[in-house]
């Protein structure tokens, strides 16, 4: 799914979607054109968060699991959704209403996705799109939000034992403050290519 321009008819989803405990937060805000899938929306997050999709995932909505029903996921009496086939529009989301998305089964990256308003779109905008965020999505692997906080002690601390490891593990260097708009959206116009 590129970018595209959407028609002016089409309604757009402002959706914040926040990793779930994070402090300080950790956010992203995307513009979504209805139609988008819930397949889609996994890229879309994917490139705006930062994450590789090195791992599997699911949608929680409601009492509703969605996900890519040929990874079999789901326990006994669990029905999981084709992502594929349901669209944002097909959710009937309102305003203020929340959903979830978690990434990687093992750290359990937890996101609680708001639909924060809709709208008309813009002939001018290319939908999806990042417009705001704040802070840097954690490295892959680093054992979740708690594993998170740890590694961070040991890159701020010199004298941490584990200090030049978790670098050099980092690529050297590592800022939790950074976040690049231009970054997170060049990430989702890479990521969407990938999509399939």
């Amino acid at each position: 799914m590129p970018q595209k321009k959407a028609t002016v008819t089409t309604q757009i989803y402002q959706l914040k979607i926040t990793l779930w405990g994070s402090r300080p937060q950790i956010w992203r805000r995307v513009l979504v054109a209805e139609e988008t899938t819930l397949h889609q929306l996994h890229w879309i997050i994917q490139g705006a968060m930062g994450w590789t999709n090195s791992h599997l995932h699911q949608f929680i909505i409601g009492d509703e699991y969605y996900s890519q029903t040929e990874w079999g996921l789901g326990e006994a009496g669990v029905e999981v959704h084709n992502e594929k086939k349901t669209t944002l529009q097909q959710l009937s989301l309102k305003p203020k209403e929340s959903f979830g998305y978690e990434y990687d089964f093992g750290d359990t990256w937890a996101h609680i996705i708001r639909v924060e308003k809709l709208m008309l779109a813009q002939a001018e905008m290319r939908y999806p799109v990042c417009v705001d965020g704040e802070r840097a999505c954690p490295p892959e692997d680093c054992g979740g939000v708690w594993g998170y906080e740890e590694f961070l002690k040991a890159i701020r601390n010199p004298k941490h034992p584990e200090h030049e490891e978790m670098l050099e593990w980092a690529g050297g260097s590592f800022d939790p403050e950074r976040f690049s708009l231009e970054e997170a959206n060049r990430n989702t116009r890479q990521m969407l290519r990938l999509a399939k």
